[in-house]
């Protein structure tokens, strides 16, 4: 999220270069996630995510290593960039699969299971960007993607002994013929594309995702630099935004559940969007960027519990690797484009009005819900639903 950005915009001094790095790194994420479903319902999330943990160790490691060596030229680092995110996308949906028996174990649910692992990841995000900050000021952007590096590892053993006995493939019943990995796929899709709820969802979130994608790899880093505020800076920003957000999610983990769902997302999304890009367009001072970003990082808390909680108890438990992967995906689908879209836009048009066009764009997707009626379904579970999982588990977006 920062040591790369910064790599390439201090190597190179271009922000389109630095969207096209982004890009390359989400387009593969986005696809082999979409890909990856079937895979995860035949192997079992648990081995998937394993092995791309382990993989993605060696991949990233390359990056200084081949630097160091006077290896890395740009397309080099583009194809790299881009295998690191063709397994992270597996891998992340992975978990997320996981997460219906976890919270079957834990018998927690739905809003609590989202909400404590939503606090857990923006907890991570917060020491992640802070620790990023420092060692990119400290030891150069190279150097600190061996920590990187080291923590895929990390994630490795933690997983593969926390997580014995969990994620295996789906069981087939005994009259039902094998079907193509493509047959497969498409039942995930034609299952999605029913649900009115889902694909109103995923719309929108693509749309924000885009605009978040612009602000963390071109926008900020770029505001960092030309206001003279430094990577330490920004790592900081970073960790503000993930450790409010952690209140949020515990917030909502708590209390989620008496909280109404529609009006909960809709209010969370306007107030973490676009305020955060007008308060550096009009080059406020850095307390008020970070006092707005605070506020922005409490609200967007309660996102990912609602989300969570509104798919899983929609999708039924043999496609959920499938349709979850082709869920996140589809969120997904349109941040390759935020890079690129956020380069281009400092380079014609200026940083500040680059942030006003995307605070407008964040301000009038926020206020989508408020004008499709599907988003209203939000608040309770389609009818003839099984018994939620002890009223469910969590989904990360």
């Amino acid at each position: 999220m920062i040591a790369i950005p910064w790599f390439v915009l201090s190597t190179t001094g271009s922000a389109t270069q630095t969207g096209l790095v982004a890009a390359a790194e989400i387009t593969p994420l986005v696809i082999f996630k979409a890909l990856g479903g079937p895979l995860l319902d035949r192997v079992g999330p648990r081995r998937v995510t394993l092995v791309c943990d382990l993989l993605s160790a060696f991949v990233v490691a390359a990056i200084p290593l081949l630097h160091g060596l006077g290896m890395l030229g740009f397309p080099t680092l583009l194809v790299l960039v881009a295998v690191a995110g063709a397994l992270r996308g597996p891998g992340d949906a992975g978990k997320g699969a996981m997460s219906p028996e976890i919270a079957r174990v834990a018998g927690y649910s739905l809003e609590r299971v989202s909400g404590l692992a939503a606090a857990v990841e923006r907890t991570s995000s917060m020491g992640g960007a802070a620790l990023a900050g420092l060692l990119v000021a400290g030891v150069g952007a190279a150097n600190a993607l061996y920590v990187d590096a080291a923590s895929f590892l990390v994630s490795f053993v933690v997983f593969a002994i926390a997580t014995t006995g969990l994620g295996r493939p789906v069981p087939r019943e005994g009259d039902v013929t094998p079907t193509s990995y493509v047959h497969e796929l498409r039942q995930g899709w034609d299952f999605l594309r029913t649900e009115p709820v889902l694909v109103a969802i995923c719309a929108m979130v693509a749309v924000t995702n885009l605009v978040d994608q612009a602000y963390s790899a071109v926008l900020a880093p770029v505001w960092a630099k030309e206001s003279g505020a430094g990577v330490a800076v920004l790592g900081t920003l970073f960790a503000v935004m993930s450790g409010a957000s952690v209140l949020g999610a515990l917030t909502a983990a708590r209390w989620g559940e008496t909280l109404p769902r529609y009006r909960t997302y809709v209010v969370a999304f306007l107030i973490c969007g676009a305020p955060r890009f007008v308060v550096m367009a009009l080059e406020s001072p850095l307390w008020a960027v970070f006092a707005v970003t605070f506020v922005a990082g409490v609200a967007s808390g309660f996102l990912n519990p609602i989300l969570g909680a509104v798919i899983l108890e929609r999708i039924p438990p043999p496609l959920l690797g499938r349709v979850s992967s082709l869920n996140t995906a589809i969120c997904w689908s349109l941040m390759p484009l935020g890079g690129v879209l956020g380069g281009l836009a400092v380079a014609g048009l200026g940083l500040s009005p680059a942030l006003l066009v995307a605070g407008a764009a964040y301000f009038v997707t926020t206020m989508a819900p408020t004008r499709v009626p599907s988003f209203r379904r939000m608040d309770r579970a389609p009818e003839g639903d099984p018994e939620p999982v002890s009223s469910g588990g969590p989904t990360t977006f």
